[in-house]
């Protein structure tokens, strides 16, 4: 099996950040949600911000990782444009330029009109939401126990980078799926 270095980032980009942060949600999330006074003793509360607080700034970074990997390295293979003179409608002639070879065809453009336009847009609320949550956790430590307001937001700011970063990998395999890089 050979696996060329474009499709090695490829994989270290999705496969590798993507999946870990995609992954680590389900922890992260119980995390916050039972970090309630009446289910922890306080010395249980100051343990679980600890872990909170590292697992939360490592999940924003590798989050970070991923959206910048799959912008300033994947992406560019992807939009690569074919050398002069090549057929735009002949799908076969464009199979190293994934961008264009979507195009050919009506079955496979909206997977570049809708999928990479949006994929390549909303993947960038995960680190910065994700980065909210790592910021709450660090700046408000175990009074998060104490105020289930500020915890909820930051419930909903970590689910809001979950479902950016889950639609991105989504649509991403489906794309690389349809067009891979080689």
């Amino acid at each position: 099996m050979e696996v060329t270095s474009k499709e090695l980032w490829t994989i270290i980009h999705g496969m590798g950040f993507g999946a870990i942060f995609l992954l680590a949600f389900a922890g992260g999330l119980a995390g916050l949600y039972s970090l309630r006074p009446e289910l922890v003793t306080v010395a249980g509360i100051r343990e679980r911000v600890r872990r909170l607080n590292v697992g939360m700034w490592v999940m924003a970074v590798v989050v970070w990782l991923t959206v910048i990997t799959g912008t300033y390295i994947v992406y560019p293979w992807y939009r690569a444009t074919p050398p002069k003179g090549v057929d735009l409608t002949n799908a076969a002639a464009l199979v190293e330029y994934p961008r264009y070879f979507l195009l050919a065809s009506h079955t496979t453009a909206e997977w570049h009109k809708f999928g990479m336009e949006w994929k390549e847009h909303v993947a960038w609320l995960a680190p910065i939401a994700a980065t909210v949550v790592a910021f709450l956790v660090a700046y408000y430590g175990p009074r998060l126990a104490k105020h289930p307001e500020i915890r909820r937001a930051a419930m909903i700011f970590f689910a809001v980078a979950f479902l950016a970063a889950a639609a991105a990998g989504a649509f991403g395999a489906f794309i690389t799926k349809a067009a891979p890089l080689h």
